[in-house]
């Protein structure tokens, strides 16, 4: 019996004191509801959570610590095979990048082109660079279009901003190309501003000198050179540099008139062979409407001479 009204007792004070705490609990969360921000109990809440958040960030730089050791643990013992394949992964990744960004460079280098055909109004055949020659007598290169694409010797040849050289032989798919800046070559030119024309020249040392200009001609530094179509040699009109230096002599006739090409060729793989400019197709239209009315002129009077 004391055994049994000794267990009673115990369980009567437990229930008396999980009800002392329930009401004691509603009746903080109460106060807590009723009390504004600078209440007894906010404070406290305040104070517990100050003292336990340097805890928990402690906690969870541990777990992220554990996190990260495990992914080194699981790359470290992952088998030779696996490793292998993400290796493969990888080049074929970098390869795909690589290649997306060489369309990308050909695709501006393409605009560039086409960007020259609608401004200049050129008519002509797009083509790449295949092959280059090293020897500083012999500045050539050839280019992926020839006879097959209507390329033929002695057309000339552009890059994305300027004359660059000569056609000077074919094959049906290629073509090789004398540059300008070959000793060899000789491109009738003309002053943009004052109209004074004269010969671009190559050379040796890659430099294109302007040259047999007339005695009175003046020429200044930053003048533009075109291609002025005398003898046929190249499309006229065309930009080929512009003047950087003179050196000046007292003969007018020994200038050496120093034109820095507007195309640089070190770096250029595509060009346009030109067949003609908008300015010439302008002409050849003119001439042509020009002899049309001619011709019906002169039928016209060969009809009224017959009905006389």
């Amino acid at each position: 019996m004391p055994l049994n009204f000794k267990e009673t007792t115990s369980t009567s004070s437990a229930g008396l004191l999980t009800a002392v705490l329930l009401a004691l609990s509603l009746v903080c969360f109460i106060a807590y509801q009723v009390e504004g921000e600078t209440g007894v109990l906010h404070g406290a809440q305040n104070a517990c959570s100050a003292i336990t958040t340097p805890f928990q960030q402690v906690g969870q730089n541990v777990s992220n610590a554990a996190g990260a050791a495990s992914v080194a643990v699981s790359d470290a013992t992952a088998d030779e095979n696996t490793l292998s394949a993400l290796r493969q992964q990888n080049e074929a990744l970098r390869q795909q990048v690589a290649q997306l960004e060489e369309y990308r460079q050909e695709a501006l280098r393409l605009e560039s082109l086409l960007m020259v055909k609608s401004s200049m109004g050129v008519d002509g055949v797009s083509a790449t660079v295949i092959g280059r020659s090293g020897e500083a007598y012999s500045q050539t290169i050839t280019i992926s279009a020839g006879s097959a694409q209507g390329v033929d010797v002695g057309m000339t040849v552009m890059g994305s901003t300027g004359v660059i050289g000569q056609v000077v032989s074919t094959a049906e798919n290629t073509a090789v190309v004398r540059l300008l800046t070959d000793p060899q070559s000789g491109a009738a030119a003309v002053i943009q501003s004052s109209r004074y024309q004269g010969i671009v020249r190559g050379s040796l040392d890659g430099l294109l000198y302007l040259e047999d200009l007339d005695s009175n001609a003046v020429v200044n530094v930053g003048d533009v050179v075109l291609t002025s179509g005398e003898g046929g040699s190249y499309v006229s009109g065309l930009i080929i540099g512009t003047v950087v230096r003179i050196d000046n002599t007292q003969d007018i006739s020994s200038q050496r008139i120093v034109v820095s090409p507007n195309d640089s060729v070190a770096g250029l793989q595509d060009v346009i062979v030109v067949n003609a400019t908008g300015l010439e197709i302008s002409q050849d239209a003119t001439a042509s409407v020009a002899t049309t009315g001619s011709g019906d002129a002169a039928s016209s009077n060969t009809a009224e001479g017959a009905a006389q």
